[in-house]
């Protein structure tokens, strides 16, 4: 049973970064597309971004575009997300999950997803 666990996570001013890990356990991490998303209080739980494994093909939500890199070390079993430029409409507590698709389409909705960490949160004050 895999399981995965995010890091990370924190407070910082508007204009910031932070570094997001997720750590899997597991000897098939590698074959797996993984995702992040996110989910602020009172909304649904909304894709960040994905990448698949070995040609490392990404996907980005709009809103990410361009500030956020998803990244993985397939022989650390770790998923990265590299935030930069954050903005207060970012606070949201961040999820990491794995897609078992084996598909080379993005996962761009939760039930797309079949394991979950527990998530981390990103607080950004303006």
């Amino acid at each position: 049973q895999v399981q995965l666990v995010e890091s990370g996570g924190g407070l910082v001013q508007a204009g910031g970064s932070l570094r997001l890990s997720c750590a899997a356990s597991g000897s098939t991490f590698s074959i797996y597309k993984m995702g992040w998303f996110r989910q602020a209080p009172g909304k649904e739980r909304e894709f960040v971004a994905a990448i698949i494994s070995g040609s490392g093909y990404t996907s980005y939500a709009d809103s990410v575009k361009g500030r956020f890199t998803i990244s993985r070390d397939n022989a650390k079993n770790l998923v990265y997300l590299q935030m930069n430029s954050l903005k207060p409409e970012d606070t949201a507590v961040y999820y990491c999950a794995r897609d078992p698709s084996r598909s080379l389409l993005f996962g761009t909705t939760p039930r797309a997803y079949d394991t979950w960490g527990q998530g981390t949160q990103v607080t950004v004050s303006s």
